[in-house]
């Protein structure tokens, strides 16, 4: 048998730690070592999480009392030979207790522990729906109102949802007297546990049908194409998620429709490239513009947009148009638009094209200096970066 640990090593406490840092460290063990946690795990994960959490019950229930504290500090496990009614195992505290006492009302809620208290019937809840909308960039530029056909399981009007004929041909559930919950007892070694669950008779709902609904055969839903409205933000990005309260399916017997989650898709745009909440927009100008300069027009979410070509842009240029991109959901402000300006080059000059091109290229400035060569290398490093 393993030798026993110090308790407040145990807990990972000081000696002269107060009560309700005790209580704070055994709760936190406690809910890690809880057996509804190690559902998934080996064999002997849960069997060494059984030993710890028992380890830790043990210590608190000795800390947590002045007297037996008292006896530990002065003659540790020995302590409890000196009267008092001991304090070694567990056959002198109610595990429910202990719980109840740190959690404020036991484990029962939210890890299985618990007294035997009984429950009303606990509110049903439908299933939540999923759907894909497909968004283009003018909707996430500007927000958008759509309307959507989803499919969901809407409650029968003859029953009002019951499943049983008129919506009261029921009966009090005899598993778990109406309550909608059932205790199943299970045991640790010393320590015996109840864990409360939702009826499996009733499912939770406390009532079970004597008679079932003709038109929905006792299901209390019954399937329905609803156009739904939904408001899109601007902003989105695509696999986004949007959540529509009590748009999914209503609850069988009555309760909370679920939520419709909607999903959305982006659309490429044909000359919009998106990037976060910026925009690019490859930029084809000829030759003749690149040299000379001119107006341009650009495609941007709100229409055309006319821009300046200086006189002598290169290629790869990049041209920011601020605050012409998408608006962000986390932050103000919206992203920019950036040209990147490319240069045609004729790809099959004609013989005209060539006397010409010749022609210039004899003239002073044609062609790059190695001054201009490093200023417009400098000028595209943000290429290669």
């Amino acid at each position: 048998m393993a030798e026993k640990r110090d308790y407040y090593e145990v807990l990972g406490v000081p000696r002269d730690a107060k009560t309700e840092d005790i209580k704070k460290a055994y709760k936190k063990l406690a809910v890690k070592y809880h057996p509804d946690r190690q559902q998934g795990k080996s064999e002997q994960e849960q069997k060494d999480a059984e030993e710890k959490f028992k380890e830790a019950t043990e210590a608190y229930s000795v800390l947590s009392d002045d007297n037996k504290r008292q006896r530990y500090d002065q003659f540790g496990f020995a302590g409890d030979q000196m009267g008092g009614g001991g304090y070694g195992g567990f056959g002198d505290f109610d595990l429910n207790d202990i719980l109840n006492s740190v959690f404020g009302g036991g484990f029962g809620g939210g890890f299985g522990f618990g007294g035997a208290r009984q429950r009303s019937p606990r509110v049903n809840r439908g299933k939540d729906l999923q759907t894909r909308v497909k968004v283009t960039l003018s909707d996430i530029a500007h927000g958008a109102q759509k309307k959507i056909r989803v499919p969901r399981m809407v409650a029968c009007q003859s029953c009002k949802g019951t499943g049983a004929r008129g919506g009261t041909a029921l009966n009090t559930c005899p598993n778990c007297n109406g309550t909608g919950v059932e205790t199943i007892v299970r045991r640790m070694g010393f320590m015996q546990m109840q864990q409360q669950q939702p009826c499996s008779h009733c499912h939770g709902t406390g009532k079970i049908i004597k008679e079932r609904c003709p038109d929905c055969g006792g299901q209390g839903l019954l399937r329905k194409e609803d156009i739904i409205e939904i408001n899109i933000p601007a902003g989105v990005a695509e696999g986004m998620a949007m959540r529509v309260s009590g748009r999914g399916n209503d609850a069988v017997g009555g309760g909370v429709p679920g939520d419709l989650i909607v999903v959305f898709e982006e659309i490429p745009d044909p000359q919009l490239q998106r990037e976060g909440n910026h925009l690019i927009y490859n930029l084809m100008i000829d030759f003749a513009t690149a040299t000379l300069g001119g107006k341009v027009e650009v495609p941007t979410v709100d229409g055309k947009l006319l821009v300046t070509i200086k006189p002598g842009t290169q290629p790869g240029t990049i041209l920011r148009l601020r605050g012409q991109g998408l608006p962000s959901q986390d932050s103000y402000g919206k992203g920019d638009q950036l040209v990147n300006v490319m240069v045609y080059v004729p790809e099959s000059p004609n013989e005209q094209q060539r006397q010409l091109i010749t022609q210039l290229s004899q003239t002073p400035g044609f062609k790059p200096t190695e001054s201009a060569k490093n200023r417009i290398f400098a000028r595209l490093k943000h290429l290669f970066d």
